[in-house]
């Protein structure tokens, strides 16, 4: 059984930073597809970083190329997200999800990834 459980939002003020954390049981992080995904009220789920375990692959969507960094520590079987110069579009439900897949294709599509965290909330204010 796959569980992943996030932590870290939080309410912050534009410029500002917070470092998301989903830690990871039923297996190993490091052998599957690892993504971010957000979901602001009205719109679309949006996968913002996604990385590939130990294969070196990342993927960051345009709106954050430069400022979110997705990271992993084996060791712990935790995935990252540090997220730096917040600004108020970047307020959503940031989920963490995974998926077992040997290919770094469709990354950058919600419904590639099997198992999801229930969400952290995450509000930039001006």
């Amino acid at each position: 059984q796959v569980q992943l459980v996030e932590s870290g939002g939080g309410l912050v003020q534009a410029g500002g930073s917070l470092r998301l954390a989903c830690a990871a049981s039923g297996r190993t992080v490091s052998t599957y597809l690892n993504g971010w995904v957000r979901q602001a009220p009205g719109k679309e789920r949006e996968v913002v970083a996604a990385e590939n375990g130990g294969g070196g692959s990342t993927y960051y969507a345009d709106s954050v190329k430069g400022r979110f960094t997705i990271s992993r520590d084996n060791v712990k079987n935790n995935l990252y997200l540090q997220m730096n110069i917040l600004i108020p579009e970047d307020t959503a439900v940031y989920y963490c999800a995974s998926t077992m897949s040997s290919t770094f294709v469709r990354v950058n599509v919600p419904s590639t990834y099997s198992y999801w965290g229930q969400g952290t909330q995450v509000t930039v204010s001006s």
